[in-house]
Formats: structure tokens, sequence, C-alpha cells
């Protein structure tokens, strides 16, 4: 694939925002009828942009960034410690995601001018059901931006006013997110010179706003209505919360929010990403639930993961501060056993990746991601995987409506 529109209509844009930031603005973000965020119109780019924009896409290629790290793992990639974590400050750890590291660690950030600013996503202030990408310039800010954000979301749309103000900053994002960062980073040298730090959650896929929606129409809500959504945090994992103008609230658990798999409405792009867990992220940070699911309620811990110098020194420093407390050293046995969706994957995408083959789709190109190896471990049905993929890839079990440059729901500007 070597254009935007191939990679659209395969499906396999996962609406980071990145062709927003590059052009200006002019090909924008929209929300499609299926409910994902896409770049419109896919043929508003000059060569020079559509170049850069599809050699550092996560629908063409995925790769590690190169630490000089102790240790690795075909999984977990190379990192130089493992271990539980949570944040010292009670009401971070709280009102965040799990334990609340990744709050703490870009607060840290912030408070200790290792950074000028983060760039994150946060709650839409004009549309508090869907996510805008944000610039925050102090811990406050940060904090109340926290917490995941399931449904589509663009963090890179603001990457060049991030790149243009000449400050170092702090990402937080999905490991795809991150992948990109890296990748423009072979064509923009102020990447690596601004965008000093980067965490990223180890995550589970990116739902399309049908699941929102789902949600809403279970309360009896219209999206106008709604002056607050809270996917998780006040509390580990804390409740699904909705708050109306009327000041009505309704709420779900965890649990029973993602309890059916198949109406998770996961972008295509997810069912087929080598990287979920942070192969270009300084520190990533995961849930550690045993099994991959909560039993109940907990005070919220991290699995952390440190692949680089910088993130070492950073947690080193939040520790010494009292922003940041490190548990229990893990092993990537452990992890396995708390993320064992992310190790099937995994496993299973080489299969996957044949199927597209199948189907006549270009793969993502892997580098550094060991997918051929771990291919070798899976135990799997290969032949379902296969071609399950190819009939997906056909369109044949797609999700949601087809992805078309028709039919588009403007996003709300930034």
């Amino acid at each position: 694939m070597r254009t935007i529109a191939e990679i659209v209509q395969a499906d396999l844009c996962i609406g980071c925002g990145l062709c927003e930031a590059l052009t200006g603005r002019r090909v924008s973000m929209a929300l499609t009828t299926a409910g994902s965020l896409r770049p419109m119109p896919v043929d508003g780019f000059t060569d020079t942009e559509e170049g850069i924009a599809v050699s550092a896409c996560p629908g063409v290629v995925s790769e590690a960034r190169p630490f000089d790290a102790p240790r690795s793992d075909p999984v977990w990639g190379r990192y130089r410690s493992l271990a539980m974590a949570w944040a010292g400050d009670p009401d971070v750890r709280y009102r965040s995601s799990t334990g609340g590291v990744l709050t703490a660690l870009a607060c840290h950030a912030l408070a200790s001018e290792l950074v000028s600013f983060v760039l994150h996503v946060g709650p839409d202030p004009d549309r508090p059901a869907h996510s805008s990408s944000i610039l925050s310039e102090s811990p406050a800010e940060v904090l109340a931006n926290a917490g995941s954000r399931y449904g589509p979301t663009a963090p890179l749309a603001r990457l060049a006013d991030a790149l243009d103000r000449d400050e170092p900053f702090a990402v937080i994002a999905k490991p795809c997110d991150l992948g990109v960062i890296h990748r423009l980073s072979h064509t923009d040298p102020r990447v690596d010179r601004r965008c000093v730090l980067r965490l990223a959650m180890v995550c589970g896929g990116q739902s399309r706003f049908s699941k929102t929606a789902e949600l809403l129409d279970r309360f009896g809500v219209t999206e106008d209505e709604v002056t607050e959504l809270r996917y998780r945090g006040h509390g580990n994992p804390g409740p699904t919360f909705v708050r109306t103008a009327d000041g009505a609230t309704h709420e779900t658990t965890y649990l029973d929010m993602w309890a059916d798999e198949a109406g998770w409405d996961l972008e295509t792009r997810c069912k087929l990403c080598p990287d979920a867990l942070g192969a270009c992220a300084d520190i990533a940070a995961a849930d550690v639930w045993p099994g991959g699911a909560p039993t109940g309620e907990d005070d919220g811990f991290n699995a952390m993961v440190v692949r680089s110098e910088v993130g070492a020194s950073l947690v080193e420093d939040a520790v010494d501060a009292g922003a940041l407390v490190v548990g229990e050293p893990l092993t990537t046995a452990h992890l396995d056993d708390v993320q064992p969706h992310q190790v099937r994957k995994k496993e299973a995408l080489r299969d996957r990746y044949d199927g597209m083959t199948d189907a006549g789709v270009d793969p993502i190109e892997t580098r550094g991601l060991s997918i051929d190896e771990l291919g070798t471990r899976f135990t799997g049905d290969r032949s379902a995987e296969r071609a399950g993929t190819a009939r997906r890839m056909r369109g044949l079990d797609a999700l949601g409506d087809p992805v078309a440059v028709d039919g588009i729901i403007p996003s709300t500007p930034r």
C-alpha cells in the first residue's frame, strides 16, 4: 500500500491523527458512520506529505525502538526492569486508570521540568463522549484528563503543534501511536530532540464509537446529553460512569462493560497489532489482573516495564520525590499470566498475516518484534486464524459499516 486511500480502504487505519498534523489540518480526522476516525479527504495530500505519512503509518509498518537494554523477551521486547508500581499520591492513584503510574510520571516530569508539556488525550470539552488531543502544561491539567479513553482517539492530531513549540515534551499514548512517532523520527530530526519522554499503556485495542453509543443506549442517554463520560478510574478498575446535563448519573462495572468480547467492536488494525506492549515507549504500564480480568476493586497497581535509560532515570527521581512507589520485581512469566490475550495474539499474528496475503492485502511490516519466532510457538488452530483473517480482510466479517470516503460525520475542531 502506497497511499493513505489504500490504507483506509483496507481498514488498516487506526485514526492516530498523523495525517492531520502533517497537513496543517487540511486533511482532518472525521468520524465515519462505522464509528472510526479516518483522515478526510483521503486524497488531500501533497506527494511529500503522503510519502511521510505512509512511511510512518501503523497500518503499513511497526518497528521497535532499538533500546540499549540488558534484557529481552520475544513477547515483551527489550527492557531494563519489570516491577509493580503505583502513584505515590493517593488521589492520583484513585482517579487514574489502574495504579496511576503514567499519570504520576507525567506529572513528575512536568514538576521536575524534564518536560514543558505533555501531549495526550482527554474528553473533548464540547463533546465529552468523544476524545481530543490535548497539550497539558501542568500536573493539574494532566490529572484532569487522566483515565483510559476506549473510543476512537487521534492523539497525534496536535503533534505538529507540539514539535513547533521547540520545547521538550512528553507523550502518553497507545503503543501504535508511539510507533508512529518513532517512525517519524527517521524523517523529522525534531522528533528525538523534542519528544524526550514516551509513555504507553499496554493496549487491549481501540473500540469504535459504536461501543460507546451502545453504552449510552443502554442507559437511555443521548450523546448530546452527556457532560461527563469516564471509562475507568475512581478505583481500580472503577466503574464506567456517565453524567448528563440534568445531573443524573449512570454507571456499570468494568466487567459488565466488557463481558461480551464479540461486542467490543475493535478496529481491524487492533486485531492485527504486532505491538500492543509499547516497544517504542521509555516506560509502558499494564494491568496486572491474574488471568487478564479483574475479580473486584482494589487500590490500583500497574506492571511497569522500563525500557530506556531516560525511563529508568525518571522512575528513580519520581520515587525519591514520593511521586511513585515501586513494589516487588516481576518476571516476563508473570506478565504473560496477567496479559495472556496479548501473548496469544502475538503468537497468532504470523498466521493472521498469511491470511491478509491470501486476501490480497499487504501484511503489516514488522521490525524487531519477533513475529516469525513467536509464530512457531502458536498452539491454536492455524488454519482458522488464517482463513478467518482472510474473510475479514475481504469484508465478509467486517464489524460495522464498510469504511468509505462518504457518509462521514465531521469531527469537532480542536
